[in-house]
């Protein structure tokens, strides 16, 4: 009788090397963030166990279901877009119309029940082989995420780091996430210039 097989594929992964956040057919992406934790959102039914005179008789199994995952996402600057797409809110651009720079964001007025986008996020790691080169990338995908509101604090000498919750619930016949393998990064293209008649609205940019 033959041993166990070797598996197919031993993948090493490290660092997080680029976050993207896809809102419909719309993808922006940031290389600042550099840490990405992932719990798991489980339901359980617990055991249901018949005992007689302290001898077990039947029992129903413990069941764990799945529910989605929580993520929370670090990252080394603010991004007033990122928490846009999280939180909702209003962005203001100011500056000659070629070349217009965000100057104020504002979160949604308290109370006002406005919520964030819903998106998928996209995580990608390095894949390594015994040599130290990279071989491939890892794309980790999690559907249906949404961010939850966003708080900001300040230390002397130290650069500000904000985290964010976001929980990612895949729909009725969706996996909780999907992971790829891609040869290269994608190419972060410059932001556009905004057009002359480009106004904010409570969903963010639109064409007036």
């Amino acid at each position: 009788m033959a041993g166990p097989r070797k598996s197919k594929a031993e993948i090493a992964t490290i660092d997080c090397c680029l976050i993207t956040i896809a809102v419909g057919e719309d993808e922006f992406g940031f290389e600042t963030s550099n840490k990405i934790e992932v719990e798991p959102q489980i339901e359980e039914e617990d055991a249901v166990k018949l005992i007689v005179k302290g001898k077990l008789i039947a029992q129903k199994a413990k069941t764990s279901t799945l529910t989605g995952n929580q993520i929370t996402l670090t990252d080394n600057v603010f991004n007033p877009e990122l928490v846009q797409v999280l939180q909702g809110g209003t962005i203001t651009y100011s500056g000659p119309d070629t070349n217009k720079i965000i100057s104020k964001y504002t979160p949604p007025v308290a109370g006002s029940g406005e919520k964030g986008k819903i998106f998928k996020l996209n995580a990608y790691s390095a894949q390594y082989n015994a040599a130290g080169t990279i071989t491939k990338y890892e794309k980790i995908s999690y559907p249906n995420c949404q961010g939850q509101p966003v708080a900001f604090g300040s230390e002397d000498g130290v650069f500000r780091a904000p985290e964010y919750t976001i929980m990612s619930s895949p729909n009725t016949g969706e996996a909780p996430y999907e992971i790829s393998y891609v040869d290269e990064l994608p190419t972060l293209t410059a932001p556009a210039a905004l057009a002359a008649n480009s106004v904010v609205t409570e969903t963010g940019l639109s064409l007036a």
